[in-house]
């Protein structure tokens, strides 16, 4: 979206609607309404519209640390059959272990990023992955350390930023 941030808003109900998601996206729309001193269902509206005008994105669990340093991360490149590949994706988005999909040229289709606490968990994970159906072959490499992360680095400084003002 090109909208600057003077022009997303339409106006200040639409900020602070913002700053209590941003606070707490889980809040009820009863709770924040009674916050701001304005009906439920303007609130309820102004939420819709903004979602609708892509305003809102989304929302979003923030972690106390970086991603990478909670767990044993996998990288797995798979090869599949073409005509499966949405299915397979699909069945890929039900493991909360995976972190990034993406599609590749080359020797393999899909690259896939896998998280999990313990080296067994990874193991199991990846054989799991191995047997669904459409899927030729996998490799996959255990990640020693990461060197830097710009994602997570930037996610950090937009959210402390709109924290902040």
């Amino acid at each position: 979206m090109t909208n600057t941030a003077a022009t997303w808003f339409r106006d200040a109900l639409d900020r602070r609607i913002i700053a209590e998601l941003q606070r707490n996206a889980r809040e009820s729309t009863t709770t924040i309404a009674a916050r701001l001193g304005v009906p439920r269902s303007t609130v309820h509206e102004r939420i819709t519209r903004m979602e609708r005008e892509g305003i809102i994105a989304g929302y979003s669990v923030v972690l106390a640390r970086a991603p990478e340093k909670e767990g044993i991360q996998a990288l797995v490149l798979l090869e599949v059959k073409q005509p499966e590949t949405r299915k397979i994706i699909q069945r890929l988005s039900q493991y909360s272990e995976a972190r990034v999909c993406l599609s590749i040229n080359g020797e393999f289709d899909l690259f896939l990023q896998l998280e999990a606490p313990r080296i067994d968990d990874l193991d199991a994970i990846v054989d799991e992955i191995g047997e669904i159906p459409g899927v030729l072959r996998t490799k996959t490499s255990i990640v020693f350390g990461s060197r830097f992360d710009r994602r997570y680095d930037e996610t950090a400084q937009r959210i402390t930023e709109q924290f902040l003002g």
